[in-house]
C-alpha cells in the first residue's frame, strides 16, 4: 500500500491548524509548534503543516519562497456550501466564487489559506477515465 501524505510550510502552525479545522473541521492528530498533523474525522491524513526552517529540510527553508509555488490544494467534498459559509465567517480570501468549472462538470469554488496556499473546493465525485 502506498500513501500521501502532503507537507507544506507554513508561517505559524497553531494559526494554520486552527484555519483550517475551522474551515475544513480536520481533527489535529500530532500538533506542536512545528508540525501538525490533519485528518478526517475518519482518521485519514489529508495534510500536514510544517513551520518553515525547521528540521532542515531543504525545500522548507526559505520562507521568502511563494508559499505553493506550483502546488494546488484541491478538495472534493460533499459539504461544499458549508465550507462556502464558514469561508465567510472568519473573512478569509476568496479567489474564485462558486461556478461551474467546464473540465470537470462539477461546481467548485477558490480560496487562498492563511499562507498564500491556493485552494480549490469542489463537489465530492468520483474520478473517471
Amino acid at each position: 500500500m502506498t500513501k500521501l501524505d502532503p507537507i507544506i510550510a507554513v508561517k505559524n502552525v497553531e494559526a494554520s491548524v486552527n484555519w483550517y479545522q475551522q474551515v475544513f473541521g480536520f481533527k489535529n492528530l500530532h500538533s506542536g509548534e512545528n508540525f501538525a498533523v490533519l485528518a478526517t474525522e475518519n482518521e485519514d491524513i489529508i495534510l500536514c503543516l510544517h513551520k518553515w526552517g525547521e528540521h532542515e529540510h531543504p525545500s522548507l527553508t526559505d520562507q521568502t519562497t511563494i508559499a505553493g509555488n506550483g502546488l494546488l490544494l484541491y478538495f472534493r467534498t460533499d459539504n461544499m456550501e458549508n465550507i462556502r459559509n464558514k469561508i465567510d465567517k472568519i473573512g478569509s480570501l476568496v479567489v474564485e466564487e462558486i461556478h461551474l468549472n467546464t473540465n470537470s462538470l462539477r461546481k467548485e469554488f477558490s480560496i487562498r489559506d492563511l499562507d498564500g496556499y491556493f485552494i480549490v473546493v469542489t463537489e465530492f465525485h468520483i474520478y473517471e477515465g
